[in-house]
């Protein structure tokens, strides 16, 4: 990659744009399924800026996604930057910059992101850089669960709405990875026959509803353990894991309802319905032990996956962040799921999740350096042309 391309990018990323731009989509709240308002201000900000912006339901016409396209004109490969908009549900803070970092919700995952994913965009159309091929740019609602089912993504898979690679720019700036965990995050419900009732009433043989949600998440505990045996060399072991355990009204009463919840998370190359299986054979011999009835929501966020580590998305990103940082990101795994576990593992598609070294996520107390936007979306820029000129 020549230094005058590098120089070029590195002069055309405009940084009070890049703040303006992250600004006004983190002044729209966007809790999760409440995208839509959203999504309208990153269409306005595109369409103001000259680019041809497509609205698709993609399976939640509450918050259609947002869609544009950088065409060179010339045959080549597509790669994508695709983000998320919506938000955890939590309160809601304002965006403010102070001391050269990006404050507020979604500055960190991922609004900040996003911005200098548009930015990258906007460079490579300044100076016509892309060799050949284009850039897709795309962004959705219903990424973070437990409020979102990651349909949009789902369905801009289905509807041919993808790249042939994608970048997502969440909250990871090193190491590169390469390969993640799956995770379900699982509610288990073990229920009775019956009313709740005063515990000295129950009629005998009644079941325990809450005994056996003892007896389930014990279980889970000890196969925790022998799940630590199922290891990956990149992403570590599976596991299983409980959160919650909920039951009863009051401490003398016989509950007919337990809830437990948690999470269950497997490495490559174990694929989501084997895990669903094994995980519902264990529920059924518990159910089966305790004489109750368990049913359980088991909600994929994300399959494992692996991609290749020599193949052109990692080659093009890891040749720009050279031309850039003067030596290739190491390669490692992503500790959480992200929409390019669903790209990678459902749909084949190679993915990379590289974004601002930013903290807070999920928290009230969300930060970005603006210095790391601005490193994104040089990185970007230059992965695209890397990605769409290698031959």
């Amino acid at each position: 990659m020549n230094n005058a391309l590098l120089d070029q990018v590195a002069r055309t990323v405009d940084r009070q744009r890049l703040i303006d731009t992250a600004v006004a989509l983190i002044e729209v709240p966007s809790p999760t399924r409440s995208a839509g308002p959203a999504a309208d201000r990153l269409a306005e900000i595109l369409s103001a800026d000259g680019f041809s912006v497509q609205r698709h339901d993609a399976d939640w016409p509450q918050a259609p996604i947002v869609m544009t396209a950088l065409d060179s004109g010339r045959p080549g490969p597509t790669l994508q930057f695709d983000g998320h908009l919506d938000t955890v549900h939590l309160p809601y803070v304002p965006p403010r910059v102070e001391n050269d970092t990006l404050y507020g919700s979604s500055s960190a995952d991922m609004k900040g992101g996003i911005a200098a994913a548009l930015e990258a965009l906007r460079v490579l159309r300044t100076l016509d850089a892309l060799p050949a091929g284009r850039v897709l740019f795309t962004a959705h609602d219903h990424h973070e669960g437990p409020w979102g089912d990651a349909r949009q993504v789902r369905a801009m898979i289905r509807e041919g709405l993808v790249g042939d690679a994608v970048m997502l720019p969440e909250y990871l700036a090193t190491p590169l990875p390469v390969a993640g965990r799956g995770l379900a995050i699982f509610q288990a419900t073990i229920r009775r026959d019956g009313e709740p009732v005063h515990e000295v009433l129950r009629p005998p043989g009644t079941p325990d509803v809450v005994a056996a949600g003892a007896q389930l998440v014990n279980r889970l505990h000890t196969w925790n353990e022998e799940l630590e045996q199922n290891r990956h060399p990149l992403v570590g072991h599976d596991s299983t894991f409980v959160g919650n355990i909920q039951a009863g009204e009051i401490y003398n009463q016989s509950p007919a309802e337990c809830l437990v919840q948690g999470t269950r998370r497997w490495v490559p190359p174990t694929g989501s319905a084997a895990v669903q299986d094994e995980f519902s054979q264990l529920l059924a011999e518990v159910a089966a032990e305790t004489g109750t009835a368990i049913n359980v929501d088991f909600a994929v966020q994300g399959g494992a996956y692996q991609i290749d580590s020599d193949g052109r998305l990692v080659h093009a990103f890891q040749q720009a962040h050279t031309a850039l940082a003067g030596a290739p990101l190491p390669l490692g795994a992503k500790l959480f799921v992200d929409d390019g576990n669903i790209y990678a593992s459902e749909a084949g598609i190679p993915a990379l999740t590289h974004g601002p070294a930013a903290t807070g996520a999920h928290t009230l107390h969300e930060a970005t350096p603006v210095e790391e936007l601005v490193r994104v979306a040089k990185v970007y820029a230059l992965t695209a042309v890397a990605f769409c000129g290698e031959v």
